[in-house]
């Protein structure tokens, strides 16, 4: 069965697609088969990849479920693949909103394929609207990439709320994964502050690994390529290995 994660954070900027993206690429270079989902109308994980947006997208998949197999693009990379996004998905936001059962076509979507892969990775966008709600009940385990300032612990709550009331409510087998911090500057020392807040706050939940701030980081959507095809030497590259070595030995919990 695949391991399906949601990758969230309502605010913007904090790294999560570039999370998404370096997660992916690293479980890619395990020899895990890889399923990059791009949820986001904005569709950074799809450009930050090269990739070509086809015809068939995860826009009409949405309402056809079956056009899910057409839809998927396999990178030049062995083991990753990407089910791309365009900006017409910021229509399944108006055209959801007075459906039965709304919350569950993305989780529909995704049963179509999820027996061909080890990981599925859902790249959110940053907000907590349909698009978001339909990955959260799609998911088995939610990650949390978390920017190493103040303001990103304010709407961690917020996204924290929400997982709580899609646990309860509506997808019971949901579970926090864990929390990242993301662009970590050790020579701040504000962002250590943050660092020690945050792990009061999340204890075991938090990952050992931190995302460094990083040059190679921020050029490597640039060329197409994930930072572990961009550069591996990196710092960057460096630690989304060890994220993805971190993800692969926390197992989720069993069902009963």
């Amino acid at each position: 069965m695949a391991r399906i994660i949601a990758i969230a954070n309502q605010k913007g900027g904090v790294g999560k697609t570039t999370t998404a993206i370096n997660l992916a690429a690293s479980l890619a270079i395990m020899e895990k088969k890889v399923l990059l989902i791009d949820c986001d109308p904005q569709a950074n994980s799809t450009s930050g990849l090269e990739i070509n947006t086809k015809q068939i997208n995860l826009y009409p998949c949405f309402f056809q479920p079956d056009l899910t197999p057409q839809a998927i693009v396999q990178t030049k990379y062995p083991f990753l693949s990407v089910l791309p996004s365009t900006t017409d998905l910021v229509a399944v936001e108006m055209e959801l909103v007075d459906k039965i059962a709304r919350e569950y076509y993305l989780a529909e979507v995704l049963r179509q394929i999820e027996n061909g892969y080890d990981y599925l990775l859902l790249d959110c966008p940053p907000s907590l609207g349909l698009l978001t709600l339909n990955a959260l009940c799609a998911a088995r385990e939610l990650l949390i990439p978390l920017q190493c300032e103040y303001f990103a612990l304010e709407g961690v709550a917020k996204l924290l709320h929400t997982f709580d009331l899609v646990k309860k409510r509506l997808n019971p087998g949901l579970n926090l994964l864990g929390v990242v911090l993301t662009m970590y500057d050790t020579r701040n020392r504000l962002t250590r502050q943050v660092k020690n807040e945050v792990r009061k706050c999340f204890h075991d939940c938090l990952f050992d690994t931190v995302i460094p701030r990083n040059v190679r980081l921020s050029e490597a959507p640039s060329h197409g390529k994930s930072i572990i095809h961009y550069d591996i030497k990196s710092k960057g590259a460096d630690a989304y290995l060890s994220l993805a070595k971190e993800v692969v030995l926390r197992k989720p919990p069993r069902k009963d």
